[in-house]
């Protein structure tokens, strides 16, 4: 059987950060960052809405993939770590359950540009590579979304698609979309040659 986040020994640390399981009790910290105009105007929901908010931060199916960002104790940030089964045909599904995620993450405005995102992300894809022994994560953005897509590169992820008008936005109406992907032994290639080059 696969680790879940329950085997995993969170808190985990970086150089400069904390991630940890989301709680219920941090549902005020990020819904304060989330209802930002800079950080709403990706997300898939506003936050303005506080109940609505709460119920679906507190979801217990989304809070068992979420994880939180803290720079000195203070929540800087979260990540969602949606854990699934990859596509296979049926003799074989037994084998592909549970064995890739898609990521998503948002970042405080206050935080933005200091490098957080990317020192939490190369932990996160970390964990799911090592410690969830997942085979795949991606991750997809509205292309107009120039940083959380040059962030993929910049852990990288390699594009699989650039669609074209699919997605559709609640102000800027339909818009391109962008995938990324990174399988487990392209990220060990690329951990061991970073290492090696130090």
């Amino acid at each position: 059987m696969a680790p879940t986040f329950n085997d995993v020994a969170f808190p985990v640390q970086t150089e400069r950060l904390t991630i940890r399981r989301a709680e219920a009790a941090d549902v005020e910290a990020v819904r304060a960052y989330r209802q930002h105009p800079d950080v709403n105007m990706w997300m898939p929901s506003d936050g303005t809405d506080p109940d609505e908010f709460r119920r679906r931060f507190c979801d217990p199916a989304k809070l068992a993939g979420k994880l939180v960002v803290e720079q000195n104790g203070v929540i800087i940030g979260d990540v969602m770590v949606g854990i699934g089964d990859a596509w296979a045909q049926d003799e074989v599904s037994d084998r592909a359950r549970d064995t890739q995620a898609e990521l998503g993450w948002c970042l405080a405005p206050s935080a933005q540009g200091q490098g957080f995102a990317s020192e939490a992300m190369r932990e996160v894809l970390r964990l799911c590579f090592e410690d969830l022994e997942l085979r795949r994560v991606s991750a997809g953005c509205f292309a107009d979304n120039e940083p959380s897509w040059r962030l993929m590169e910049r852990l990288g992820m390699r594009r699989e698609s650039h669609t074209v008008r699919e997605s559709l936005h609640r102000t800027l109406g339909w818009l391109d979309g962008m995938e990324y992907a990174l399988l487990s032994d392209e990220w060990r290639q690329r951990e061991s040659q970073e290492r090696e080059s130090q």
